[in-house]
């Protein structure tokens, strides 16, 4: 533990996207556990997560705030989306770019309060970054995925798309890079005049608001992400921070008639995607196969019926990391936080991307050959098929196992809290981003 004369303050700011929170709690217990001062600002459905873990919150005023986790509070509302593109659109409008004043007035009130040493915030919230910069404080951007922003020789995020094979490939990536930076640069206007109003001037791009951070953090281990030649020295793998929130209980055993069969879970996104289909059909390709089944509903969808066969037990919530530790296949919507935790496991994954980052984790997974993917409406034969593949083709599970020691051994990551410490203590450069 660190001494209080050594310890720093630390504020973390979010919003309640599902996957993305539970992150920046395990980031707050690690920074606590070292001795520092932790705030956590973030929507005030978060509040209770947060006080488990026994730092400070704060909700925001001004910037969307959500108190529940049902439908209709979403201020996304994605699955309405007539396409991916057009629900990031929505995540652009409405949490990074058009409230960036909102979120920057809220984080300018707290300093005033009660001032930080550094600020590590989530790499939507432009807002945030701005009011950090006006003030002089430090910080770091946490992304709890694989990055957003183009890497060169990553594939561009939001396609599922494998790292470029070929010159053609290569073009391409480079014209969808292009295009992402270009439709970003559309919240300029709402960004700008945010900074204006905290007395800075205009940005460019808004990858001139980015470079402002001092690290990009990646919270997922580069042996799940596609490899590059070079990372941006901005950029830092630090691993998984897995986390499970304080609303996810743990189940009743499996019944002891059943305990010799492979426990298959199905786990999908905790906030609100139009899901309840694909859970269905998950239940349905589990009828009359020797397996037990385990759907986990989320907040979002708590008290839903489902038409379940009599060997799947459906519950509201659950601990993941208890589950995982006796499943052998798990059924997934493919969001960052449940695929890793299943790599980390060992275990298979079969992949229903809905949308988000969901088919480039996906598409991480299948191109290790840990598990297989399908179209998020597809049918219960179909994934009654590939459920039967994976667990009876040992090649997925081997190949989930090898994944699985690379992200537990962490080679090739940073250390959080040391990398945390070092940003808030010293100088960082800040260099362009190809």
């Amino acid at each position: 533990m660190k001494t209080a004369a050594n310890s720093l303050d630390i504020l973390l700011t979010t919003w309640e996207g599902g996957g993305n929170v539970p992150p920046v709690l395990e980031a707050a217990r690690r920074l606590l556990a070292r001795g520092h001062r932790v705030r956590v600002m973030a929507d005030a459905v978060v509040e209770t997560d947060v006080a488990a873990v026994g730092v400070e919150f704060r909700p925001w005023s001004r910037a969307p705030n959500r108190r529940d986790r049902l439908p209709s509070s979403d201020v996304l509302r994605d699955w309405e989306a007539e396409s991916d593109l057009a629900g990031f659109l929505r995540l652009h409008d409405r949490i990074m770019c058009g409230p960036a004043l909102a979120y920057a007035q809220d984080v300018q009130d707290e300093l005033a309060h009660h001032p930080a040493d550094l600020i590590l915030t989530s790499e939507m919230l432009l807002g945030v970054m701005a009011a950090a910069e006006a003030a002089g404080v430090p910080f770091a951007l946490l992304c709890t995925n694989v990055s957003v922003f183009p890497i060169p020789g990553m594939p561009p995020m939001g396609m599922g798309l494998l790292p470029a094979s070929n010159d053609a490939e290569r073009a391409r990536h480079a014209e969808i890079a292009a295009g992402f930076r270009a439709l970003l640069d559309e919240g300029l206007p709402a960004v700008n005049a945010a900074r204006a109003a905290l007395g800075l001037p205009a940005v460019r791009t808004l990858g001139d608001q980015f470079e402002t951070a001092r690290r990009t953090l990646l919270a997922t281990s580069p042996a799940f992400d596609f490899p590059v030649e070079f990372l941006p020295p901005r950029f830092r793998y630090v691993g998984p921070l897995l986390a499970e929130p304080a609303w996810a209980t743990c189940p009743s055993a499996t019944p002891r008639e059943m305990a010799e069969v492979p426990l298959v879970i199905v786990a999908f996104s905790s906030t609100y995607q139009n899901q309840l289909g694909a859970l269905a059909n998950a239940a349905r390709a589990m009828a009359d196969l020797p397996v037990r089944g385990i759907i986990t509903l989320g907040p979002a969808l708590a008290g839903s019926r489902i038409d379940a066969p009599a060997n799947v037990t459906v519950v509201d919530t659950a601990s993941h990391e208890a589950l995982m530790a006796r499943a052998a296949v798990v059924i997934t919507h493919a969001g960052h936080g449940t695929v890793v935790r299943a790599l980390a496991h060992g275990l298979p994954l079969l992949c229903l991307p809905m949308g988000r980052d969901q088919h480039d984790n996906a598409a991480r997974v299948t191109a290790r050959g840990a598990g297989l993917m399908l179209d998020r409406v597809a049918s219960p034969e179909a994934i009654r098929a590939a459920l039967v593949r994976l667990l009876h083709d040992v090649t997925f599970t081997d190949a989930a196992r090898r994944l699985c020691a690379d992200i537990v051994r962490g080679a090739g990551t940073t250390d959080f809290v040391a990398e945390v410490e070092a940003l808030a203590q010293a100088r960082v450069p800040q260099p362009t981003m190809s």
